[in-house]
């Protein structure tokens, strides 16, 4: 169990540049706040409810971070600040990274599983400061989810999306994962805006059609015109 533990908090240490230290994270408040989850979440599942959500308000008064008991949440999950929100039928997988004032939100379950409101979030999600992710949707694995947007749909593995409604946008993140972390949830950069995101789309599909149009012309003569044998 220790190294396990030890696991977690050089994971923690790898995802936040500001971390000098395990020690310096055993006082994060978004360890303290997973730590207690995982009480709750043992109560919750024995049926203990009142002791479960007892753990629950502690865990809140002290960390400033809401996480339901009946929450499912992977291994190495990390909540970078506070002022998070995470409802009681979500579903977080491995080495998911969230920051401040994220909202795992629950809507009417008319187009999910029975019972299921909140979101399922895939392993390796980065979902970026103020973002709301609502409704039981599918968040893939590896997507990012830009800080302030509002996600209503599923997200597909792999993809960035900002902006409200939530957009998937050209980021290209792929290249510099498989060598380290990339903090936050999307670069900070012009091309994070869903509208010149679109631009940028349409323009490579202009450019695709043109190309298309050239290679048929080199390919059929023009009208009138016979073959030379």
């Amino acid at each position: 169990m220790l190294p396990d533990f030890v696991a977690y908090l050089d994971s923690v240490k790898a995802r936040d540049p500001a971390a000098r230290s395990r020690w310096e994270i055993l006082i994060y408040p978004g360890v303290w706040a997973v730590a207690f989850h995982r009480v709750a979440h043992w109560l919750y599942g024995g049926g203990l409810f009142f002791l479960a959500r007892l753990i629950n308000h502690f865990a809140r008064f002290l960390t400033a971070i809401d996480i339901h008991p009946g929450a499912t949440i992977g291994k190495r999950f990390f909540i970078d600040h506070g002022f998070t929100v995470i409802g009681e039928s979500a579903i977080i997988g491995d080495d998911v990274t969230i920051y401040q004032c994220v909202t795992l939100g629950g809507t009417n379950p008319t187009l999910g599983a029975p019972g299921k409101r909140h979101p399922t979030i895939g392993d390796k999600v980065v979902i970026g400061s103020g973002a709301q992710v609502l409704g039981p949707i599918t968040v893939g694995e590896g997507a990012r989810v830009g800080a302030n947007a509002v996600v209503t749909r599923d997200v597909a593995a792999g993809a960035t999306v900002v902006g409200i409604p939530a957009k998937p946008v050209p980021v290209g993140v792929a290249a510099a994962e498989p060598k380290e972390f990339l903090p936050y949830g999307t670069p900070c950069s012009e091309i994070a805006d869903p509208t010149l995101a679109r631009l940028c789309e349409l323009e490579r599909e202009i450019n695709a059609l043109r190309e298309q149009v050239k290679a048929r012309q080199v390919a059929e003569p023009p009208a009138g015109r016979s073959k030379r044998a």
